[in-house]
């Protein structure tokens, strides 16, 4: 069993959110769009001056994303943390962050793509919940319905239940488990390492973008040869998508795919708002959810 989990402080009116860049680098235009709409929403911001700096695939060398992210964290003045975009960059991250450190002041910190090894390692490793949503770079694309929706979801405000308009439900049934999850290539990267999630009784969320069918086959086949779907309590399909952001052709293959994979007691949705679209409803890794298939509601339980 995984570390008994640790709420951080929902955010309030006039809190601080730190920005940080602990994966790949950020257009200067993009982060500005960003920032511009978060101080339209008053929202107080901390970020590092270099924040924007490039180097190479990377926002800076390792050493600068990690101490950045270590100063934001140990900022008593910021009460979440937002990443700016993801890419490629967290894993080099994993072995000398300072888990002793984000135990001991839990806050929110919210990404996904590459933020999916950030999520599930610091869940893993503290217990604290973390949430997979919205980044700055995505925000700047999709405006200001994005960022309230982020906004009242990381709030006193949030929903407790969540109801998707166009769910899919591949297999009926109900599960109950912590959601773990995320981007699926990322989570990939996590197995037989210190940092990969608890799988046992979970609630597995996956998504993708540029990834061809076959290669979904792939590493859902990884998952399923190492075992690691044996035992979840449900599946949730997010977004799988081009770079355009259209549905990847023979969508309905890796719908088939996962279902050939996992056994007959383990529910399966698909089509939910999770990933790399316009819509990247806020889901709490790490807290205890339930799939409740006859409704079609997703509950968030165990706050």
């Amino acid at each position: 069993m995984g570390k008994p989990p640790i709420h951080p402080p929902c955010l309030q009116k006039g809190d601080t959110i730190g920005l940080a860049a602990p994966a790949g680098p950020i257009r200067e235009d993009v982060f500005r769009q960003g920032l511009q709409l978060l101080r339209d929403n008053r929202i107080r911001v901390k970020y590092a001056d270099d924040i924007c700096r490039k180097d190479s695939y990377l926002a800076g060398s390792d050493q600068r994303r990690l101490e950045e992210l270590h100063q934001l964290w140990d900022d008593d003045e910021v009460k979440a943390i937002v990443a700016v975009r993801g890419g490629y960059g967290c894993a080099r991250l994993l072995t000398r962050l300072d888990f002793d450190l984000i135990r001991r002041k839990p806050k929110i910190l919210v990404g996904f793509s590459d933020l999916t090894i950030l999520l599930n390692a610091i869940h893993r490793q503290t217990g604290l919940v973390t949430f997979h949503g919205p980044m700055l770079s995505t925000l700047a694309r999709d405006g200001s319905p994005a960022m309230t929706e982020m906004l009242n979801q990381l709030s006193v405000h949030a929903q407790e239940q969540v109801r998707i308009k166009g769910l899919e439900i591949l297999r009926p049934g109900q599960g109950c488990g912590r959601l773990i999850g995320g981007n699926l290539a990322c989570l990939a990267q996590l197995l037989a390492t210190p940092f990969e999630p608890e799988w046992q009784g979970a609630i597995l969320l996956i998504e993708d973008i540029n990834e061809s069918a076959y290669r979904v086959d792939r590493l859902l086949t990884q998952l399923s040869l190492s075992g690691r779907l044996d035992s979840l309590a449900g599946i949730i399909l997010g977004e799988f998508l081009d770079s355009s952001l259209y549905r990847v052709p023979d969508l309905e293959l890796i719908w088939q795919r996962t279902l050939d994979l996992t056994g007959e007691q383990i529910p399966v949705w698909a089509n939910f708002p999770a990933g790399h679209g316009p819509r990247n409803i806020v889901l709490p890794i790490g807290r205890p959810v339930v799939m409740d298939s006859g409704r079609g509601v997703l509950e968030l339980a165990g706050q």
